[in-house]
């Protein structure tokens, strides 16, 4: 299968799934990604095998949906336990967009579509899934906008060096685990000529400043925002998600 890499201007052509659609609370933080390790139940590495596209007209629309995972390894919790399907869907030829491997920072692209979580995901792609367990069901962790679902081809990937070792900490005692983040950036910032150590540094800079800010006003619904009232309500959903999309990635912190 070809896997696209697409500007997130090129989504302005999906309309939103007013099923999947959320609104964050005013007040809502996106978990950082040492509390989004914190809280999962099951870090799960997998490979997306087969599954279904999402299809509202199908018999039984959104809920039809699916993704068959063949598990890798458990980085938490117990791979004897981990799923081998998921309810999420199949990322159909223009949505097979893969996560950038050296964004650390922001949700995947398709998490600001409507959804406020990736519910994509391309067949044959590798992906670190944090999970809870809700009801005897395995559930995407961390809530809206996330780094539940990315991909993660390589085994040296950004993405899973950093959830490794943020795993690490968290087995630290608690009055230990910022000074073992600030040791861990300050020999990471001694690696000038290394982009990927840089990015990771960012990265444990962000933990070590705490809590994420509460989303800025474009993630929340504006109920007094003027609306044309002749616009198709898709399309104008679909258009505030991928300004909102824009907006998250030219101003990540």
């Amino acid at each position: 299968m070809r896997f696209l890499l697409l500007p997130l201007a090129a989504l302005a052509c999906v309309a939103a799934q007013p099923a999947a659609a959320c609104s964050p609370v005013p007040g809502y933080r996106v978990p950082t990604n040492m509390e989004l390790t914190a809280d999962a139940d099951l870090i799960l590495l997998a490979t997306v095998t087969g599954g279904t596209p999402m299809d509202p007209s199908a018999d039984g629309g959104l809920d039809s949906m699916r993704i068959d995972i063949q598990p890798v390894a458990a980085l938490k919790g117990d791979l004897a336990s981990a799923p081998t399907s998921l309810d999420i869907a199949l990322a159909t030829r223009r949505f097979a967009l893969l996560s950038n491997p050296y964004e650390l920072f922001g949700a995947h692209p398709l998490a600001y579509i409507g959804g406020c979580i990736r519910y994509m995901v391309p067949q044959g792609s590798r992906l670190l899934f944090f999970l809870d367990r809700q009801e005897q069901r395995w559930v995407p962790a961390g809530g809206a906008f996330s780094r539940w679902a990315e991909d993660v081809l390589a085994d040296d990937a950004p993405w899973l060096a950093a959830v490794k070792f943020y795993l690490e900490v968290q087995a630290l005692p608690e009055s230990e685990r910022f000074a073992a983040l600030a040791a861990r950036r300050d020999e990471l910032r001694k690696q000038p000529l290394d982009p990927v150590a840089q990015l990771l540094a960012d990265d444990l800079d962000r933990q070590l400043a705490g809590p994420n800010e509460p989303l800025r006003r474009e993630f929340m619904p504006d109920a007094d925002a003027d609306e044309d009232e002749d616009a198709d309500p898709a399309e104008a959903a679909a258009r505030k998600a991928v300004e909102a999309a824009k907006e998250a990635a030219r101003n990540p912190d």
